[in-house]
């Protein structure tokens, strides 16, 4: 099994900056594409972010892009998401997830491992 814990939310203006990370341990050999997904209340759970394991590859949703860069250390086996430019709509539980496939993928049910989730609030 693989454990996947993020940290790094919490409250921002609007503008503001943050730097979520995802600590990943146990069977670390087993993950491959690691990635964010978001949920904001009463809505269902988003793809953000993905990257590949040697971080030559990513990919974003369209309202991420050009205000939030992904990457990781696989020496730490961690995983980062620096956010910029946040806006209120970016309110939301944010969740890091990993899958053994070296395939970049969007879909919430293509990872294996998943995080309990680390609270997003962008106030106006």
């Amino acid at each position: 099994q693989v454990q996947l814990v993020e940290s790094g939310g919490g409250l921002v203006q609007a503008g503001g900056s943050l730097r979520l990370a995802c600590a990943a341990s146990g069977r670390t050999f087993g993950v491959s594409v690691m990635g964010w997904f978001r949920q904001a209340p009463g809505k269902d759970r988003n793809f953000v972010a993905a990257i590949t394991k040697s971080g030559a590859l990513t990919d974003y949703t369209d309202s991420a892009k050009g205000r939030f860069t992904i990457s990781r250390n696989n020496a730490r086996n961690t995983v980062y998401l620096q956010m910029n430019g946040l806006k209120p709509e970016d309110t939301a539980v944010y969740y890091c997830a990993a899958r053994g496939s070296s395939v970049l993928r969007r879909g919430e049910n293509q990872y294996d491992y998943w995080g309990q989730g680390t609270q997003v609030t962008v106030s106006s």
